[in-house]
């Protein structure tokens, strides 16, 4: 997936950011991915939510290491709250993008509107990003870059998809 497939109905474009259990990677990308969106001027047209396939952080903030990695990077992760991907996704949102290959056989597999986060990484398309939760800090400076670099690359691809569509 190379590119960000388009809209299904004009008006708000959405993505789901998928991990396991959203408290770690894909609250971090839909902080950044927001950030970034905003920054761009879309976010009255692009609306981002994450989720975790399993369900046991279910109404929990986020890992403190991820909300610190965010906060020391200038972002602000106080609202979020850890909720479990839904099945029907796919089908509701424009695309849903995972952080790993097993997240990717949990959510039922690769389609035209489901694919790896990283598929748009300018350094390493396809690659996937890490679980920091059992390492240091580090990893999750690591997954920050990751995501930073990729939230760039997914805003310009947003903006192909959207066009034509104001």
């Amino acid at each position: 997936m190379p590119s960000l497939p388009p809209p299904r109905t004009a008006g708000t474009y959405r993505i789901e950011l998928v991990c396991l259990g959203n408290i770690c990677r894909s609250p971090t990308a839909h902080v950044v991915l927001e950030s970034r969106i905003a920054d761009a001027g879309l976010d009255d047209r692009v609306e981002v939510t994450s989720s975790g396939t399993g369900g046991w952080h279910v109404g929990n903030p986020m890992d403190e290491r991820a909300a610190a990695t965010l906060t020391g990077a200038g972002y602000d992760p106080t609202r979020h709250r850890a909720r479990q991907y839904d099945a029907a996704r796919p089908d509701t949102h424009d695309v849903v993008l995972v952080m790993d290959e097993a997240n990717l056989a949990d959510v039922g597999g690769r389609s035209a509107r489901v694919g790896l986060f990283r598929d748009l990484d300018p350094v390493d398309p396809g690659g996937e990003v890490p679980d920091p939760y059992y390492g240091g800090a580090d990893g999750f400076e690591e997954v920050l870059a990751m995501v930073e670099r990729t939230s760039d690359a997914i805003v310009a691809a947003l903006r192909d998809a959207l066009a034509g569509r104001d």
